[in-house]
């Protein structure tokens, strides 16, 4: 009994090692790294993507703070020159 409970012992031991060999084995074949490039690229895309959003985000708490429009592009020459004297001073909305 005790022979047999080993044999399985040992058997078992041998299918996870082989299981494992076989594992690590794919992931240095051609499609194994294939498909961790894939998942990489798709990782950068996500990231990219919310550096996006943040960036649109921060864009328009900016303008709100300076009290530009959604759709103005460039201030006047006086008020250009008046925003780089006094920066921390309240503007009035465009609208």
């Amino acid at each position: 009994m005790r022979r047999l409970f080993w044999m399985g012992v040992g058997a078992a031991a041998g299918v996870y090692a082989v299981r494992k060999v076989q594992k690590i084995l794919h992931s240095y074949s051609p499609s194994g790294l294939a498909e961790r490039a894939e998942g990489l690229g798709a990782s950068i895309r996500y990231f990219a993507d919310e550096v996006r959003a943040g960036m649109t985000a921060r864009e328009l708490e900016l303008r709100d703070a300076l009290g530009l429009g959604d759709g103005a592009r460039d201030l006047p020459p006086g008020e250009a020159a008046q925003l780089i004297e006094h920066p921390t001073r309240h503007r009035r909305s465009a609208g």
